[in-house]
């Protein structure tokens, strides 16, 4: 009988500098050290004071030794180690495709802080997201729901006006759920709006004191509208954002596209796979992708379930639905 030759065990051994409380490393009750341990189930991790060693396959050994490199170079910059940021290192170190960045890369590049907070990218994409919008125009974000496509977008919006890169902030949506036919509701313009455009304003209120968004929005440099406002105008000197782009129309994409003015810049953000428009309109972010793609100063960010934000559950979902929707398609 013939035996499988062993591979070669390698050993490597990390040591924590004394300024770094080992409870950083390891997380609380080991939390963190669980996760390592459960992603490189044949490689053996001990902890001997503060030092780490790592024991196994010789491949999977650099990988621990890369990833502890890694949650040094975030802790060094006084972000935090979470379970959730440990389990996307080592997604991001196994991935071929990333190695142009580094998870360190990834989790302290700061968009924002805001109230005792900093909004980061949480992974690959979201970073390359973020990227995308500092070099380019008009940027789609396109993606499931969770994946911080339109969270991010406000947070770079907010960062453009505070360093007055622009003068104003216009963010919309179409309020599909009424067709917006807004007339043949009831109450005042801004009570008939407010259901349909309620998300843009909580996200406003995690990076803005929620006492200056009136006096902002009273001055006209943060505007929060339906889509259907936009129409005949030019808009320059904005960031503007188009929130829930799959339930436009072709003509209305065509049509805010359009309002780009001078020292502007747009963010789109969908998810083509939630829908909401009438039987037989097709979606205007799904034509745009056919129309635009290729054209200089305008970027597609294509979001996926791994970049689900949310709970861990929700990303599961998505792939559920995803999986669920190819079946009945054959």
């Amino acid at each position: 009988m013939t035996q499988t030759p062993t591979r070669p065990q390698a050993q490597a051994r990390f040591t924590v500098p004394a300024k770094h409380p080992m409870v950083t490393v390891l997380g609380s009750g080991d939390a963190l050290l669980r996760v390592i341990e459960k992603a490189f189930p044949a490689t053996d991790i001990h902890v001997r004071g503060n030092e780490v060693s790592a024991t196994g396959e010789q491949h999977e050994v650099a990988l621990v030794q890369r990833l502890f490199d890694e949650m040094m170079l975030v802790l060094r910059t006084g972000a935090p180690m979470t379970e959730d940021a440990v389990e996307r290192s080592i997604a991001m170190l196994r991935d071929e495709e990333s190695q142009a960045e580094t998870p360190a890369e990834v989790l302290t590049q700061n968009i924002l802080s805001s109230r005792g907070r900093t909004i980061r990218p949480k992974t690959l994409n979201q970073k390359r997201y973020v990227d995308a919008i500092d070099k380019h125009t008009v940027v789609f974000g396109i993606g499931p729901a969770g994946t911080g496509k339109t969270y991010l977008a406000m947070a770079k919006a907010v960062q453009a006006l505070q360093s007055k890169q622009v003068n104003r902030i216009i963010l919309t949506r179409p309020a599909v759920e009424a067709g917006e036919r807004l007339g043949f509701l009831p109450g005042t313009l801004y009570e008939k709006i407010d259901p349909y455009l309620r998300p843009l304003y909580d996200a406003l209120h995690d990076m803005l004191d929620p006492d200056s968004i009136p006096r902002l929005m009273a001055a006209g440099t943060i505007e929060v509208a339906p889509l259907a406002y936009m129409r005949g105008r030019t808009l320059n000197d904005a960031f503007i954002i188009l929130d829930e782009a799959q339930n436009t129309s072709p003509e209305q994409m065509k049509m805010f596209l359009t309002r780009l003015g001078f020292d502007s810049k747009i963010v789109i953000t969908g998810d083509v796979t939630q829908i909401d428009l009438p039987g037989g309109t097709k979606s205007g972010l799904r034509q745009v992708q056919e129309i635009l793609q290729g054209v200089d100063d305008v970027h597609f960010s294509i979001l996926t379930s791994n970049d689900v934000v949310r709970h861990k559950l929700v990303g599961r979902i998505v792939d559920a639905y995803d999986r669920y929707d190819s079946r009945a398609a054959q």
